[in-house]
């Protein structure tokens, strides 16, 4: 799923109740997360509810760096499709594009941010912070 993708989709949902079960389904379609990997370890600290982060570095012969492939879960089913909704921003993207990117702009194209509980909206950024920091590591 691409960002220009879900933003048609957001655009065709009027009401915001259709757009918050959009983002459920969203979560749905996010692959299974092993409970092995439920640790401390890939915990995203700031979020009310539980989520779990884990990034793998795969290099590339291009010299671009590495880039960074997720998996995630949450026990919320609104931030399961928050995740997704990361995912297709950041998933298989190189680091240092990872870090140039500004998902504020994205946020604000779906209406995010008005739209978010204040502890959601934390959460969120967060996570964001997670794969910055997770990106920031990749290039070190």
């Amino acid at each position: 799923m691409t960002i220009a993708r879900l933003q048609s989709d957001f655009e065709l949902l009027d009401d915001w109740e259709d757009r918050y079960r959009y983002i459920i389904e969203l979560g749905r379609g996010l692959p299974p997360f092993p409970d092995a990997l439920k640790t401390d370890a890939t915990k995203v600290r700031g979020c009310t509810s539980q989520v779990w982060l884990v990034s793998e570095a795969r290099p590339t012969d291009n010299g671009a760096g590495p880039i960074l492939h997720f998996t995630g879960d949450s026990d919320a089913h609104i931030v399961r499709g928050l995740i997704a909704i990361l995912f297709a921003l950041y998933q298989d993207r190189p680091a240092r594009e990872i870090l140039a990117l500004e998902p504020e702009t994205v946020f604000a194209a779906f209406g995010l941010k008005e739209h978010l509980t204040p502890q959601r909206s934390n959460g969120l950024a967060s996570m964001v912070a997670r794969i910055r920091a997770d990106a920031s590591a990749a290039l070190a």
